[in-house]
């Protein structure tokens, strides 16, 4: 959002015109590196019975005998799911297909959370979708709360290189002990190195469709327009890769005792491969970090020294 502000005043009105056109996913050019895919190391799992309806149940339909779910907003609700179980470290992923046509203001979210059992100290991993106005695609944003650090936003926002609402797309997190990565189409898009804040207790996994009209698109300049309602989107593919133990059994365990699935050398430092790929979402794709934002911050938080 900064930037663009600061677009506005430096740059003519032909020229801001001009970038819009080159950061659509539908026009961009980039082609994106190979890397070896997180999500064939770990097994899908049903929605049902793995899930059970957050809110908005009459907006939510099961299919292909539980395998699959679509999410509703409609004027009356949005909806979502969570899982029944809660992780300390994991690999969470959803293959996603978004909603078509104008959605600003929509809100499509798959992330981690705990704030039902620690609502004045919370940690989130968040992966957050935003609609799209007229002259805007679908742009994904990232962000990470620890410990109750709310006040602290720590959001990361990219352009896809590929139209999210044509297909079903990957959108993955990887936490455990040394860092939390998000992925998508196994990607890596940014890599939140575990310092003296990070994600730290138990969360269930959150997928939800709701209205962000107050924020998400431009400030909330444009709220959902409900003459396009329903939005649906919809979730596939579920993986739940996570240490259902105790903290303290999560935190020793050792990669052959399989009670941490993702505590093994390979996935607590990405590889050359992975971060080269990183190195390449973040210098063509992203388009706002928090890190960056001094008229937010006036003192950076200590993560992005």
């Amino acid at each position: 959002m900064a930037l663009i502000w600061q677009l506005k005043l430096l740059f003519s009105p032909l020229l801001i015109i001009l970038l819009a056109n080159v950061v659509s996913s539908r026009t961009r050019p980039f082609t994106a590196p190979t890397v070896t895919p997180l999500t064939n190391s770990f097994p899908r799992v049903p929605i049902d019975p793995n899930f059970s309806n957050a809110f908005g149940a009459s907006n939510i339909k099961l299919l292909a005998n539980g395998t699959m779910a679509t999410l509703a907003l409609d004027k009356l609700s949005g909806s979502g799911l969570v899982s029944k179980s809660s992780y300390y470290y994991g690999f969470f992923s959803a293959a996603i297909k978004l909603p078509a046509g104008i959605s600003s203001g929509v809100v499509v979210a798959f992330y981690l959370s705990n704030a039902d059992k620690f609502p004045h100290n919370h940690d989130e991993i968040d992966i957050e979708l935003l609609g799209h106005d007229k002259r805007n695609d679908w742009v994904i944003q990232t962000n990470v709360y620890a410990n109750g650090s709310v006040s602290t936003g720590r959001e990361e926002k990219f352009y896809f290189w590929f139209d999210p609402t044509k297909q079903y797309h990957y959108y993955s997190i990887l936490w455990n002990s040394y860092h939390t990565v998000f992925l998508v189409d196994n990607i890596p898009v940014r890599e939140f190195i575990h310092g003296s804040v990070f994600p730290s207790k138990p969360m269930s996994v959150y997928a939800t469709i709701w209205d962000g009209s107050e924020w998400a698109t431009h400030g909330g300049k444009y709220p959902v327009d409900y003459k396009y309602a329903p939005f649906v989107v919809s979730f596939s593919e579920m993986q739940l890769a996570g240490c259902t133990s105790d903290p303290l059994a999560c935190s020793k365990s050792t990669p052959s005792s399989g009670v941490d699935p993702v505590n093994g050398p390979q996935f607590t430092k990405l590889s050359p491969q992975q971060m080269a790929a990183l190195d390449w979402a973040r210098k063509k794709l992203m388009f706002y970090s928090y890190c960056t934002d001094k008229n937010r911050y006036k003192v950076m938080p200590p993560e992005c020294h």
